[in-house]
């Protein structure tokens, strides 16, 4: 088969040669981005005059034909025309004649698989941030219902602090908040065109870039035309960005895994999003968090390709970066799907109040309290902290907990200690008393709610 670039070459590339060249295995998800550009980039040509109305109309009634069967999956693509430009310039071309090859004056594939991956990025990214909002909300409803729900908190996963629940989840409502708004500000550097740069030194023809932009909807054109096609910062924060929304599903993953268990008990995933076992039939497990726990791997592993595939290419477009494609929508379908999953099992797990409420009366994450109690009758923290912990020990040696031991026996260790202290070491009323802006405590965590509930509203 002739290349469309072919006049200058003497012999053909083995086959093997070709399909390990070519990007069309991967790159015809853009299918409709090419399309999309392809339309404006003639639409321009005619309205600049370049191209004469009637081989406009022809190629517009290709392109659309072209579309239609896009959307129906009934293009097929070719190795031999190694990448989803030329696969679709040689359809339009059949389909239309020779006036189909008139599309692709003044451009290049250079700049126009750099067109495509923007407005591919600029439709997921959106698609990612409206994902992230809902997944938000669920989180702000589940936590609506489990403010007064207490549960312990931990630090180096040991029993730390009584906390509400609620104060919990939306501990991760916040990490999301921050990864909306990194993607959101990333759309300004997606939003920028580089249709027009050529291969990379502009063109002779008369082409109006900011006609092309206004057709396309970009609300800047690059400025340079070297830095437009080798341009793929753009690429890199969005996997950057990726990487870290991944790790923080991670670490959610992670503690559902663990509240999962049957040591803890926290809470119960719906059956939808859970797996058994083939040899054990009372196993319930937690797979689809395990999977996206696994999965930040691999995003973590396109950014590190991507930057990798960068560091050493000079200016401007090289072969090279024909290794930006895979790592890109490999990302795109591991964030979305992720997201998808993570919102649905949040929404449907069961939470163990129960479970939850004997957790935090049979453990010492009220010691704090017994210290702070001690501070605020005037002795030094650094002493009460010493007191507080030979209580916690003779309660080590007895079997039981600080709610448990006798007035008399905490007097020995402190005078400044009395009746009181029992109302003080209550879970709930450790939770209620931190009150400081931030802080786990009933109207707080309410104030917290509010705020949150302005952040889905201002978008």
């Amino acid at each position: 088969m002739t290349k469309l670039w072919g006049g200058r070459f003497q012999k053909s590339a083995e086959a093997w040669v070709d399909e390990f060249g070519a990007s069309i295995g991967f790159d015809q998800q853009l299918v409709l981005e090419d399309l999309e550009g392809s339309v404006a980039h003639v639409t321009m040509l005619g309205a600049t005059g370049i191209l004469p109305a009637a081989d406009v109309e022809a190629i517009l009634g290709g392109l659309a034909q072209l579309k239609d069967k896009a959307i129906a999956g009934k293009l097929e693509f070719s190795v031999a025309n190694e990448d989803i430009h030329l696969n679709l310039e040689k359809m339009l071309i059949d389909l239309i004649g020779p006036v189909g090859g008139k599309l692709h004056t003044g451009r290049s594939r250079n700049d126009q698989v750099a067109t495509d991956m923007h407005l591919f990025l600029k439709k997921r990214v959106q698609e990612a941030i409206d994902l992230i909002v809902t997944f938000q909300q669920t989180l702000l409803d589940k936590a609506q219902e489990h403010i007064e729900t207490i549960a312990p908190g931990y630090t180096h996963l040991q029993r730390a602090q009584p906390i509400s629940f609620a104060h919990h989840l939306m501990a991760y409502f916040w990490m999301l908040e921050r990864d909306k708004q990194r993607f959101t500000e990333s759309i300004k550097r997606i939003d920028i065109l580089p249709l027009g740069a050529g291969a990379m030194a502009g063109t002779t023809f008369p082409i109006d870039r900011l006609k092309s932009a206004e057709l396309l909807g970009f609300s800047e054109v690059y400025a340079n035309s070297m830095d437009a096609v080798s341009d793929r910062d753009f690429i890199v924060e969005f996997l950057s960005h990726s990487s870290l929304l991944m790790a923080h599903l991670s670490r959610f993953a992670e503690e559902i895994i663990i509240w999962s268990t049957d040591e803890f008990k926290f809470i119960e995933l719906d059956d939808a999003f859970s797996t058994g076992s083939s040899i054990m039939p009372q196993k319930k497990n937690p797979d689809m968090a395990e999977l996206i726990r696994g999965k930040t791997g691999r995003v973590y592993g396109n950014l590190m390709g991507l930057l990798t595939v960068l560091k050493g290419t000079p200016l401007t477009y090289n072969k090279d970066m024909q290794e930006d494609k895979e790592g890109m929508f490999d990302t795109v379908h591991t964030i979305l799907g992720s997201l998808k999953i993570f919102e649905g099992m949040v929404r449907t797990m069961t939470v163990n109040t129960e479970r939850l409420h004997q957790a935090v009366h049979a453990d010492f994450s009220n010691a704090t309290e017994l210290a702070d109690y001690l501070a605020t009758k005037g002795m030094p923290f650094r002493e009460a902290h010493e007191v507080t912990g030979k209580l916690v020990f003779t309660c080590i040696q007895k079997g039981i907990y600080l709610l448990d031991l006798p007035l008399e026996e905490m007097q020995q260790e402190s005078t400044l200690i009395e009746a009181d202290i029992y109302d003080v070491l209550a879970p709930e009323a450790a939770v209620r008393r931190r009150h400081s802006l931030g802080g786990t405590g009933f109207e707080q965590v309410k104030i917290q709610i509010e705020k949150a509930k302005a952040c889905l509203v201002a978008i």
